[in-house]
């Protein structure tokens, strides 16, 4: 996995299901704006509101539609629930798995990197590790990280800490292994493909994906200014749809975009008028940055 990578939404209709041709749909959208891999159920798409199930038949969806690389997001809070969930992506046509830092119990990282491990040695499929400091309140170290980066089955890890200084450290620390360092902050991409990255799963790539990719393919040519420049451009769409008004803000950005990505699942709740008409503003000088050239 290199390059940009989407969270994409999980569609959902008016009773709650998931609407699977509108997935499709806004999946072909996605690899026809050049995007590079494709992450369902992940943290923008609902994953932990999706049953096991429901998971399964979202990343079947998915990889029956496109030709992108999928990587599957697959943690769960439990060891048996989280291979399982893996085992069966992987027979829906994932081509790895990511794997978020179980939350609930506090685990550190002594406990997390053992559960890692026996998780890669039974995988069927490459893990990524997955550190969302936001949603687990704790960042995996980058010591860890580079640990389990000489594992076989340890392909990577996506960082979404928004720390530069711990991006910087984890392509120090995995250097010498085949291990792909992916940010998870839209707002520091360029920055963190200066360091080193190898690329991003990036929210905000749902919305803009064709400019969130610009960013990669500017700094692979060599032009890290304008890969700068563009990334620039689009940190309040980032923050927005983020921090603001997370996965909400991104069904209601890709609405605006004419990619209509169905209701919210409960607790979540649809934008109020006042926050949508910011976004709209927030989205409309986003897509009016002229692509870096």
């Amino acid at each position: 996995m290199h390059g940009t990578g989407v969270p994409l939404v999980t569609p959902f209709d008016d009773s709650g299901r998931i609407d699977h041709d509108r997935l499709e749909t806004v999946a072909d959208w996605l690899e026809s704006q050049g995007v590079d891999f494709l992450v369902p159920c992940g943290s923008s798409g609902e994953a932990p509101l999706l049953t096991p199930d429901e998971r399964v038949s979202v990343v079947e969806t998915v990889a029956e539609t496109t030709d992108l690389p999928v990587l599957a997001g697959t943690g769960q809070e439990g060891f048996e629930p989280t291979l399982e969930t893996t085992e069966r992506a992987a027979k829906a046509g994932a081509d790895a798995a990511l794997v978020v830092t179980p939350s609930y119990y506090g685990s550190g990282d002594q406990a997390l990197e053992s559960y890692y491990r026996d998780l890669a040695d039974e995988s069927p499929v490459p893990v990524f590790l997955y550190s969302v400091p936001k949603f687990t309140d704790h960042a995996l170290a980058p010591e860890t990280a580079a640990s389990l980066a000489a594992h076989d089955n340890v392909a990577g890890i996506k960082d979404s800490s928004g720390s530069l200084e711990s991006l910087q450290r984890l392509v120090s620390r995995t250097a010498d292994e085949e291990f792909s360092v992916l940010v998870g902050s839209g707002s520091v991409y360029a920055a963190g493909l200066d360091v080193g990255a190898d690329g991003g799963v990036l929210a905000m790539a749902n919305v803009a994906p064709a400019r969130a990719s610009e960013i990669w393919h500017r700094h692979r040519d060599g032009r890290a200014d304008t890969a700068r420049e563009q990334n620039a451009a689009l940190v309040e769409l980032n923050r927005a749809v983020t921090a603001e008004y997370g996965v909400p803000g991104i069904k209601a950005a890709l609405e605006m975009r004419g990619q209509p990505a169905g209701e919210l699942r409960r607790p979540l709740q649809p934008l109020p008028n006042d926050e949508r008409r910011h976004l709209e503003t927030v989205l409309e000088a986003a897509l009016e940055s002229t692509l870096a050239r």
